[in-house]
């Protein structure tokens, strides 16, 4: 795994980036054209599991903007954004940074599977993708849209196609299928030609409607 230095952050990136990039464009047209588009630009990950996840939830069913400003307001009350902090803070500190109180419950249950060590975080890095999201939708709030969410943007695992993504969906269909409405199964047929790089496939239908990543 390359490791930069970013701030005060590791930036990690994708070790098998450049040769899915090569592979995708080789065989997939749209790619050949979307790929290049975004010149140096590529996944990277940075945060530690908890934060990843904290932030996950904090930003669920609301825009990126307004994702951003809460979580700036959660920073203030957890600067460390560790399960101690979360716990410490409690229901009601949490709730008077402007989150709901489901939310509020999602990152007190989080906290609480991380401190009572019945998520295994420290092994996830070596553990098969459906394993690791077998664990995360123990959790409250995490279903298998944010486990594959983490699943890109922690472990950078090259091959999840997040099927109950809005974002995924309404790309293909505008590159795909000339804006017709998409089905699950027209999805899997599209990128049953990217395996095993679907992440790498998923990441630049994203930037095609959104040319800049967000921060995870």
């Amino acid at each position: 795994m390359v490791k930069l230095i970013h701030g005060d952050t590791p930036l990690r990136l994708p070790p098998y980036w450049e040769d899915a990039k090569a592979e995708l464009m080789k065989r997939d047209r749209i790619m050949r054209k979307i790929i290049p588009q975004f010149g140096n630009l590529q996944l990277t990950g940075r945060s530690e599991p908890f934060v990843t996840l904290a932030r996950s939830i904090i930003g669920q069913q609301i825009s990126v903007k307004s994702a951003e400003a809460a979580w700036q307001r959660f920073l203030l009350v957890c600067p460390r954004s560790t399960p101690a902090q979360v716990l410490k803070a409690g229901a009601l500190t949490l709730a008077a940074c402007g989150l709901s109180k489901r939310k509020v419950d999602y990152l007190l249950d989080l906290a609480e599977h991380f401190k009572a060590k019945r998520v295994h975080a420290d092994k996830w890095a070596t553990m098969e993708d459906e394993a690791v999201i077998a664990e995360l939708i123990q959790i409250r709030g995490i279903g298998r849209w944010t486990a594959e969410m983490f699943l890109i943007f922690n472990l950078l695992r090259p091959d999840i196609l997040p099927l109950d993504d809005v974002g995924l969906l309404n790309s293909i269909s505008l590159n795909y299928f000339s804006g017709e409405p998409v089905s699950r199964s027209d999805v899997r047929e599209v990128a049953a030609n990217w395996e095993p790089w679907r992440t790498v496939a998923t990441w630049y239908l994203w930037r095609s409607l959104e040319p800049l990543p967000v921060e995870y």
